[in-house]
């Protein structure tokens, strides 16, 4: 029922309203009444009606003023007025006032009852487009976040221009002008030896509440980075940085310490810069911390200070001095596991920083490089790949064991590169038989009208936040996009070649309100279904 509030001063005209006209039957609640527009105002900011009907003419606060009032905070109201003197100077007065009816007393019931049958249409139609918005809305997120994404990568790989980050931020409605910047990197995922259903669920929850505090707060832009990753860039005045990074921290600290039995997360903190243009070197300083997670997976926030240690000029270094946890293989089965082509670099910078000087030693060395081919070939046979094939790309491991200390780095570095392009060749073979199962799915069922990205993603047997990080990335566009776009060219189809109204073609093509397909149609196409069938006529 729509609610609808009466001020009336006469009380005989406004008991008969009240009593008289049979509310219900026409789609309204009376939620109150008032004999001045003075007392009415408190009562309607408490109330909120959806329909205001009131005399013009009243004691202390008339019906004009009231309505001015009303439209000022509540545009949304519809608002009736009713008037004993036919008189154009009040008319005008009240159009003025954005009334939406003005009535003439006296009035009958049959008048009465197609104005509130009229303003009954109007106020659900403007409820039907705000939540076909809200609808739409929710939709394109995800292909805004995905965007977003991009946006960023250019960002921190120094892709951009200043001009250019501007005018790409002014064409995603970012704000992202501020004297002082800062990055965060992180990343929050289940252990392998407790996944399960609870587990993903409780996942889920903890990153949704991590999102929702940076979300909530102006100073930071939450982006996805990779599969994995998330950013968040912190803007604001200098003299808050320290603050609004402190307080991040201590966020991601309260919501994911007390869930370690069952999550792993880390967060590496940036260098702060005064200029956009520097971000890419604040983005260079996070990347090389995040790699600690590795080398360091007992700390959780990964910085300049809580890496002081390791970042600092350590001296001569010997065999017996060196940390061989820190040399541990399941380190490197770990990054070639979970890590990026990206943090390659960075990582084997981390992992051999501490045993540097040991490496002049010849043996230790050749320890070393063997430990490396060790680790690459325990974790390529755990991922199947072909033996025949590994071994040939990494047979010059042999020849490096004479090598210099200084030809270590790029030994383990190409060493990596391999074992990730086999890696990620494997993952593409199968992500790329899932994503076809996925776009099967999709050409059957698109029609269906309670499709969704978790129903696809359960039926291939995928996780869905990985589903639509391969899906965007392969097909660059979203699940969402790719659906709609599907929908709306068999819905353009039959529109040419049936007689088939709206409503039927809306329930062919997976919508169960024709009016949302309706919209999502001229959003699309910029004319609606009706519009487009008699241009495609003529």
């Amino acid at each position: 029922m729509l609610k609808v509030f009466l001020v009336e001063d006469e009380s005989v005209i406004r008991e008969g309203f009240r009593d008289k006209i049979p509310w219900e039957q026409y789609g309204f609640q009376l939620v109150g009444e008032a004999g001045d527009g003075e007392m009415a105002l408190p009562m309607i900011r408490k109330l909120k009606p959806d329909l205001l009907i009131t005399d013009i003419k009243m004691p202390f606060m008339d019906g004009l003023s009231l309505s001015e009032i009303v439209k000022e905070e509540f545009p949304k109201i519809k608002i009736i007025i009713i008037s004993g003197y036919d008189d154009f100077e009040y008319a005008r007065q009240a159009i003025k006032a954005g009334v939406d009816q003005y009535l003439l007393k006296p009035i009958t019931r049959t008048t009465l009852r197609g104005v509130l049958l009229e303003m009954k249409e109007k106020i659900e139609q403007g409820m039907e487009q705000k939540d076909y918005q809200a609808q739409y809305q929710d939709e394109v997120q995800e292909f805004e976040q995905f965007s977003l994404r991009r946006f960023f990568e250019k960002i921190l790989e120094g892709k951009l221009s200043v001009k250019e980050i501007y005018e790409e931020a002014a064409a995603q409605s970012l704000q992202l002008t501020a004297s002082c910047y800062n990055l965060l990197l992180f990343s929050i995922y289940e252990k392998a030896e407790v996944s399960s259903r609870e587990s993903r669920e409780r996942l889920i929850r903890k990153q949704e509440e991590v999102f929702h505090y940076f979300l909530r707060h102006p100073q930071y832009i939450l982006f996805r980075f990779n599969v994995s990753c998330y950013g968040v860039l912190i803007k604001s005045e200098q003299s808050q940085m320290e603050e609004l990074t402190e307080n991040s921290l201590a966020h991601l600290k309260k919501v994911c310490a007390p869930e370690e039995d069952h999550l792993e997360w880390y967060v590496a903190v940036g260098t702060e810069v005064e200029r956009l243009s520097m971000l890419p070197q604040c983005y260079k300083d996070a990347n090389h911390y995040f790699a600690y997670r590795f080398i360091k997976p007992g700390l959780h926030v990964l910085s300049e200070m809580t890496l002081s240690d390791c970042l600092a000029g350590q001296g001569e270094k010997n065999i017996g001095t060196v940390d061989f946890m820190q040399m541990d293989p399941e380190i490197i089965r770990d990054f070639l596991s979970r890590g990026e082509d990206k943090e390659i670099h960075d990582f084997v910078e981390s992992y051999l920083y501490n045993i540097q000087n040991a490496l002049k030693s010849r043996m230790f060395r050749s320890y070393v490089i063997l430990n490396i081919r060790f680790a690459v070939v325990a974790f390529l046979e755990s991922i199947g790949a072909d033996q025949a094939e590994y071994l040939e790309e990494i047979e010059h491991a042999v020849q490096m064991i004479r090598s210099e200390d200084s030809e270590i780095f790029e030994y383990f570095a190409g060493m990596l590169e391999t074992a990730m392009g086999i890696r990620d060749r494997i993952n593409s073979c199968q992500g790329g038989k899932m994503l076809k199962k996925a776009l099967d799915y999709i050409d059957d069922h698109y029609d269906c009208d309670t499709l969704s990205l978790n129903l696809v993603a359960e039926n291939i047997g995928m996780s869905a936040s990985y589903l639509s990080a391969i899906f965007s990335q392969n097909m660059q566009k979203t699940f969402v996009e790719y659906v709609t776009e599907k929908r709306i060219e068999k819905a353009k189809k039959l529109l040419k070649q049936t007689d088939k109204n709206s409503g039927e073609i809306a329930k062919e093509v997976g919508y169960k309100d024709s009016h949302y397909f309706s919209f999502v149609f001229k959003k699309l196409q910029g004319c609606s279904p009706r519009e487009y069938r008699a241009e495609k006529k003529h």
